[in-house]
């Protein structure tokens, strides 16, 4: 899991240094570079590319990409970490949707867990050093249609290989990416811009990879919570490389929602 955000924290600081691309160039470059190794792993391991729950994964990936535009979207605007951080609010809202279409209880100190994230979410907002409301609704909305995501993951359940899933969203993105990278294309300046757009799909498959394969081999209570190191690497690289300022008040927003969130991750999963 340590491996798997860092590989999404490098892709995040890459995000950020092509952050005069537009969103669409991103998502494209970075969706069709990981489309290119899930093609290879369904054909070498004769797995069908059609899967068994089509619709719902043609929904996940749509919902998928447009976290995905929202989330680079919002990186143009507000520090790398900030974006990172709100985006991982989507627990918050899956909870409440759970409760709507799946049925599923919310026990009361979860609730104290999502309000304490809550306040973290204020704080980041009123105190980013950048002080856009525009990039922290980007990220927000990120984080929203991500819960989707979340709810749809559990509808599609074991019925199909992960690799699958990931797959149809990988082609989706590739295909919306494209068609937007059409009206809205930037030529990279140099050779340099180009590794690093196609690199962004390879820290993106490998993120995804690592991700799995810890959930495989650990219990999920024991690793998710180390999913969001992702935040302190990224405000790591913001900080350092970037010199992306943080406030005091900002950074307590963080931990609130990193600890509070993680709280919730332990509590459910041994409630569960």
């Amino acid at each position: 899991m340590l491996l798997s955000t860092l590989a999404f924290a490098l892709m995040n600081a890459i995000i950020k240094e092509l952050n005069h691309y537009s969103p669409f160039q991103l998502v494209f470059f970075r969706s069709i570079g990981s489309l290119f190794f899930t093609t290879i792993f369904l054909k070498y391991n004769k797995i069908s590319f059609r899967g068994n729950k089509m619709p719902l994964l043609i929904y996940r990936g749509l919902v998928g990409v447009t976290s995905m535009i929202l989330f680079f979207a919002s990186v143009q605007f507000i520090s790398v970490g900030s974006a990172v951080t709100l985006r991982y609010v989507a627990p918050l809202f899956a909870a409440i949707l759970a409760v709507i279409f799946l049925k599923e209880k919310i026990l009361p100190l979860q609730w104290f867990f999502f309000i304490i994230a809550f306040i973290g979410v204020v704080l980041i907002k009123d105190f980013d050093s950048t002080s856009s409301k525009v990039g922290v609704a980007f990220a927000i909305g990120a984080a929203f249609f991500s819960s989707i995501v979340y709810i749809l993951i559990s509808k599609i359940g074991h019925q199909d290989h992960p690799v699958i899933v990931v797959h149809y969203f990988m082609g989706i993105a590739t295909i919306v990416g494209g068609i937007g990278t059409l009206f809205y294309w930037i030529k990279p300046v140099d050779l340099v811009d180009w590794m690093l757009l196609f690199s962004l799909g390879i820290f993106g498959y490998f993120g995804q990879l690592f991700m799995t394969k810890a959930f495989q081999f650990g219990q999920a209570y024991m690793i998710a919570p180390f999913k969001y190191v992702e935040v302190v690497f990224t405000l790591s690289l913001g900080i350092f490389y970037f010199q992306e300022v943080y406030t005091f008040w900002n950074l307590l927003g963080t931990a609130l929602v990193i600890v509070s969130l993680s709280l919730n991750v332990i509590y459910k999963s041994r409630k569960g």
